[in-house]
């Protein structure tokens, strides 16, 4: 009786033992269906990266557009003062650090209000425009021309002496001087006033602006008083 009553037992324990067993094996089927692999990504997926990618693309030429316009005069194609100014400082910046030179020159147009009331704005634009041409005909490709507003005007010529600079300035002069336009049958000239700062290891830009300008001033005076009679 006691062997039978062992081998019940022994049955039991195996029943427990295969209960554990099963019932350890449930959680690793558990965990392998949460590491299951995602499902597959639809097929339309890679137009629609190439569609954002295009759309992303254009999104920063246009940037680019509006970042340009905005350091440009939009009726004369050339740098505004934001544009120019910007220039100037990384050109003095330029300088300090490999010892270059270079020269600042702020022109002043002269009568061009009168044409502007007399023959219209559209007349005085043209003046402008025939003037921007001229100074970009005189100028290296390496130098920068810009208008500072209204009319009045500057260009950053590279590696010149001070000597070559000024006589740079005067020629400047000459050619905006010389200029013809005719309006209505009227014949008009024009002219323009140049300042002259030189540019160095030791210049700043707002100052350098400053110093042209008011030696412009000085030449305008200057100019005027010559043709006195």
């Amino acid at each position: 009786m006691a062997k039978k009553k062992s081998a019940g037992g022994s049955g039991a324990a195996k029943r427990r033992k295969t209960g554990v067993t099963a019932r350890k094996a449930a959680p690793r089927r558990s965990r392998q269906a949460v590491t299951a692999p995602p499902p597959a990504a639809p097929n339309d997926s890679k137009p629609t990266v190439r569609r954002l990618r295009g759309e992303l693309a254009k999104a920063l030429a246009r940037i680019e557009e509006l970042k340009a316009s905005a350091d440009t005069d939009f009726l004369l194609d050339i740098l505004n003062r934001r544009g120019f100014e910007r220039e100037l400082i990384r050109s003095i910046a330029f300088i300090k650090r490999y010892r270059a030179s270079g020269a600042l020159v702020v022109l002043d147009v002269d009568r061009l209000k009168p044409v502007n009331d007399e023959f219209g704005h559209a007349a005085g634009d043209q003046v402008l425009k025939t003037i921007v041409a001229a100074l970009l005909r005189e100028v290296r490709a390496s130098d920068v021309v810009g208008r500072l507003g209204g009319d009045e005007f500057a260009v950053l010529l590279w590696n010149l002496s001070e000597t070559d600079a000024r006589a740079k300035a005067a020629a400047l002069e000459q050619t905006i001087d010389a200029l013809r336009f005719v309006f209505r049958g009227s014949t008009v000239t024009s002219g323009a006033s140049a300042g002259v700062a030189i540019l160095n290891s030791h210049s700043d830009p707002r100052r350098a602006l400053e110093e042209a300008d008011s030696a412009m001033y000085v030449r305008k005076a200057q100019r005027r008083h010559e043709k006195e009679p």
